[in-house]
C-alpha cells in the first residue's frame, strides 16, 4: 500500500506517525502541528526563496574609495536640513552635540551621540558658510571647527569662512563642492551659478520650484561635468534595497497599483515651524531671501514657514510627494508618468497658507499597466504606509517590509490549497538591523516593524541616511562616477512634481510628451 504524504511532514508515514500518538492525542496533535509549521518555515526559507535567489544577506555600507584627496566643502542655507546635511558630512553644533551628551547619559537607549561618534570620517573640510540669517550662520560656523565632535565643554575654534552673498561662495578658490539646504525657489538658480563655477553640487529636493528651471539645471549640470546628487536620502534605506530585489524576482508577480502616503499632525509637521524668539530685521537678509521671487514686506512667518507659499516651495509636491515617488522609482524605475491628475485642498489649517493641506495625485503608466496614486494628510496621524499590489502578492514598506502572499494568486494556488501557504501570514519579512531575511514574521518583529525609524542599518549597525547619501556624494566626487540620485534621476523627479502640480493649480489632467521631453 502507497503511504499517504503531507507536503508538509514530508517522507514521514502520515498514517503510522498518527497511530503512534493516538495514545496521547494532545501531545500528538501539538506534535504534528509544530512539525507541519518547521517544515512549513524550512520550505519557505530554505527551497522557495533560495529558488528565487533572493539573498539574505543584509548589505553593507559601500567602501570608500581612498580619501587622501580632502574635499573642501561650502554650505548655502545652513537651517534645519541643512544643520542635518551638515551632520551628515561631519560636522556638528556643539550645542546640540552637549544636548545629545546629556540625554544619553539620562537614558542609556538614547543613541544619538554614540551614533554620531560612529560615523565614518569623510575627509572633508567644511571651508565656507553662507547663511542669510546670523544665528544659523553662527551656529554653522562653529560646526566647521568640531572635527572631533565634541560638546561646548570642548575648546576649539571656527574653521570656516562666512560669506554674506552665495556668489561670493562660489568664487572661492578653497571650494570644490557645495551643499545647498536653501528653500526651494532658490534651488534652480544656485545649482545653475555653481555647476558654472565648477563646484560639485548636493541639493535638496524638491529639485526645482517651476518647470522652466528643470530644463536650464539639468543642462547646467551636463554641461558643466560636476558631480551632483539630490537630497533624496531614502536612497540608502535598506529594506528599499530588498524590495527592489524582491520585486526584481517576481516575489509580487505582475504589479498593477501602487499607494504611497503621507500623514503627519503636527504643527511642525505642517511646516508651522518654531520662529526664533531672537530672530527679525536685523539678523535676517530680507531682501537676499527673497530675491526676483518675491516681493512681500518683512515677515517672520514667511521666512520660517516658507513651504505655506508658492513664492518658496510646490507645498506637498515637492516636500513631501517627491519622497515617495523617489521610492518606488528607485525601486521599480517607473521614470515619468504617462499622464497626473491631482486634488486637494486646505481643509484643516486656516493659518493663511497658500498651499493645500489634504491632496492626492494619481500617475498613469499605462506601458507598465500600473496606477501610481499619492495621498497626504497633514491633520491626521494614522500610519498608512507603502503598499505595492501584485497578482500574486502585495508588499507592505516603510523601513521594513513585508509580503503578504495573494489568496487568489494564480502562481500560489497549490501551495495555498496544500497549506504550504497561508494567505494570513507573510511569506516575506525584512526588518532593518537584522542579520537574515525571514519567511515568517513574529509578534515582536511585527510591532518593531511598525515603528518609524530615522535611521536605516547596514551590516547590523544603525546609521543615519543623510550620512550614507552624503557620503556617496563624495565618493563619486573622487572617483568621477555618478551617484544614485543624479541629474537624471532628478530630472524624473522635477517633471513629475510639475505634472502634479500643474495638474492640481490648472484643475486638469496633464500629459508628459517623451518624445518631445514636454508637459502638455
Amino acid at each position: 500500500m502507497e503511504k499517504d504524504k503531507d507536503p508538509l511532514i514530508g517522507s514521514m508515514d502520515r498514517r503510522n506517525m498518527l497511530k503512534g500518538l493516538a495514545g496521547i492525542p494532545f501531545l500528538g496533535a501539538f506534535a504534528i502541528g509544530w512539525w507541519r509549521k518547521r517544515r512549513k518555515d524550512h520550505y519557505l526559507k530554505n527551497v522557495f526563496l533560495q529558488e528565487l535567489d533572493i539573498d539574505s544577506s543584509a548589505p553593507e555600507i559601500p567602501a570608500s574609495p581612498p580619501k587622501d584627496r580632502v574635499i573642501r566643502l561650502g554650505i548655502i542655507g545652513a537651517g534645519g536640513r541643512g544643520s542635518h546635511l551638515l551632520r551628515g558630512a561631519g560636522f556638528a553644533d556643539p550645542e546640540l552635540i552637549q544636548r545629545w551628551k546629556e540625554a544619553s547619559a539620562l537614558d542609556r537607549g538614547d543613541k544619538r551621540y554614540e551614533d554620531y561618534l560612529a560615523q565614518e570620517d569623510l575627509n572633508v573640510e567644511l571651508n565656507g558658510v553662507c547663511d542669510i540669517y546670523d544665528v544659523r550662520a553662527e551656529k554653522a560656523l562653529w560646526a566647521s571647527g568640531n572635527i572631533k565632535r565634541e560638546g561646548t565643554d570642548a575648546d576649539f575654534l571656527p574653521k570656516a569662512k562666512r560669506y554674506h552673498t552665495y556668489q561670493e561662495l562660489l568664487a572661492a578658490d578653497d571650494i570644490d563642492a557645495v551643499i545647498i539646504g536653501t528653500p526651494d525657489h532658490w534651488h534652480a538658480q544656485m545649482t545653475i551659478d555653481a555647476a558654472k563655477a565648477g563646484k560639485h553640487v548636493y541639493v535638496e529636493k524638491g529639485m526645482t520650484r517651476l518647470l522652466d528651471e528643470t530644463y536650464d539645471m539639468v543642462a547646467a549640470v551636463k554641461e558643466s561635468g560636476i558631480c551632483f546628487q539630490l537630497g533624496h536620502q531614502g536612497r540608502q534605506t535598506e529594506s528599499y534595497i530588498k524590495a527592489k530585489e524582491a520585486i526584481d524576482k517576481g516575489l509580487l508577480g505582475k504589479i498593477n497599483l501602487i499607494e504611497v502616503c503621507t500623514n503627519r499632525n503636527t504643527p511642525n509637521g505642517a511646516w508651522q515651524y518654531k520662529i526664533d524668539e531672537e530672530a527679525g530685521p536685523h539678523n535676517i537678509d530680507w531682501e537676499q531671501f527673497q530675491g526676483p521671487y518675491s516681493d512681500h514686506p518683512f515677515s517672520l512667518e514667511r521666512f520660517f514657514r516658507w513651504r505655506c507659499w508658492w513664492d518658496y516651495g510646490t507645498g506637498l509636491s515637492g516636500d513631501l510627494f517627491t519622497h515617495e515617488y523617489d521610492a518606488i522609482n528607485q525601486i521599480m524605475g517607473l521614470g515619468i508618468p504617462n499622464s497626473v491628475a491631482s486634488s486637494g485642498g486646505i481643509y484643516f489649517f486656516k493659518d493663511g497658507r497658500e498651499v493645500p493641506d489634504v491632496w492626492q495625485v494619481a500617475c498613469e503608466y499605462p506601458d507598465r499597466d500600473l496606477t501610481l496614486l499619492y495621498s497626504a494628510s497633514l491633520a491626521s496621524s494614522r500610519d498608512r504606509g507603502k503598499v505595492i499590489m501584485g497578482h500574486d502578492g502585495h508588499m507592505e514598506l516603510g523601513n521594513s517590509l513585508t509580503v503578504w502572499p495573494d489568496r487568489d494568486s494564480t502562481r500560489f494556488k497549490k501551495m495555498i490549497s496544500q497549506g504550504i501557504i497561508d494567505p494570513q501570514r507573510p511569506l516575506y519579512s525584512y526588518v532593518p538591523g537584522k542579520k537574515n531575511v525571514d519567511a515568517v514574521t513574529s509578534a515582536t518583529e511585527a510591532y518593531f516593524a511598525g515603528r518609524g525609524l530615522l535611521y536605516t542599518y547596514r551590516g547590523g549597525r544603525r546609521v543615519d541616511t543623510t550620512h550614507l547619501h552624503v557620503k556617496e556624494w563624495f565618493d563619486a566626487i573622487r572617483t568621477g562616477t555618478q551617484p544614485s540620485c543624479n541629474i537624471d534621476q532628478g530630472f524624473e523627479e522635477a517633471i513629475t512634481a510639475q505634472m502634479a502640480l500643474i495638474g492640481y493649480r490648472q484643475n486638469r489632467v496633464v500629459f508628459w510628451d517623451a518624445e518631445k521631453q514636454k508637459i502638455v
